[in-house]
Parts: structure tokens; C-alpha cells; sequence
């Protein structure tokens, strides 16, 4: 069964940093594209970030921009979300997300093209 485990959650005040870091198991991590989607209350789901199965393909909303880097290592089956220069709208609860196709060789950004999901972990960042 695959498993997604988000952690580096927290509170931060506006114009701070965290990085956040999501596990997974239960399939064959290096196969597969990850994203980061986020919900604020009373909004929809959102596209936040997507990186392919090697790396080489890498998709961004255009809100985090030039502020967010996504990463993986294949090694500790591990995604990671480095977040910089935190605004209050980036407030939400963040969860990661694994490709549902093997071997795609574009980071996708549509949220049905994923099929599994962490609980989450909620960054609020403070104004």
C-alpha cells in the first residue's frame, strides 16, 4: 500500500522560509512523478508544484514562482518543498501527491493525474 508522510509544517512569520518533506513507501519511488498541491478554507485544491520521475522535468504555479524550489532524492524516497520568501496568502494546508503513470516525463500539473495523497501539513505564515 503507498503511503505519503508529510512533514515541516508550521507557523512563520511573513517573509520566512520552511521546507517541507514528504516520505513515501509502498511502491517504487524513482519510478514515479511527485507534486505539491495546497487548500486554504473555503478554496479549492491547488497546483503548487511537480517534479518528473527523474528529475528532469520540473512545473511551478506561476504564484510561487522564483519563491519555491521542489526537489527529490530518489535515494530517501523523499520530495521535498524548500519555501522562501512566505506570504500570508501562502497559507494552507499542503499535501504531496504521487503520479499515477509510470515513467511520465513531464512534471503534470493537473490534479486528477494524481493518485495518491498525503494527510497534509499546514503552513500558516503570520503577517
Amino acid at each position: 500500500q503507498v503511503q505519503l508522510v508529510e512533514s515541516g509544517g508550521g507557523l512563520v512569520q511573513d517573509g520566512g522560509s520552511l521546507r517541507l518533506s514528504c516520505v513515501a513507501s509502498g511502491r517504487t519511488f524513482s519510478r514515479y512523478g511527485m507534486g505539491w498541491f495546497r487548500q486554504a478554507p473555503g478554496k479549492e485544491r491547488e497546483f503548487v508544484a511537480a517534479i518528473s520521475w527523474s528529475g528532469s522535468s520540473i512545473n511551478y504555479a506561476d504564484s510561487v514562482k522564483g519563491r519555491f524550489t521542489i526537489a527529490r532524492d530518489n535515494a530517501k524516497n523523499t520530495t521535498y518543498l524548500q519555501m522562501y520568501s512566505l506570504k500570508p496568502e501562502d497559507t494552507a494546508v499542503y499535501y504531496c501527491a504521487g503520479d499515477r503513470r509510470l515513467f511520465r516525463a513531464v512534471a503534470t500539473a493537473t490534479r486528477n493525474e494524481y493518485d495518491y495523497w498525503g494527510q497534509g501539513t499546514q503552513v500558516t505564515v503570520s503577517s
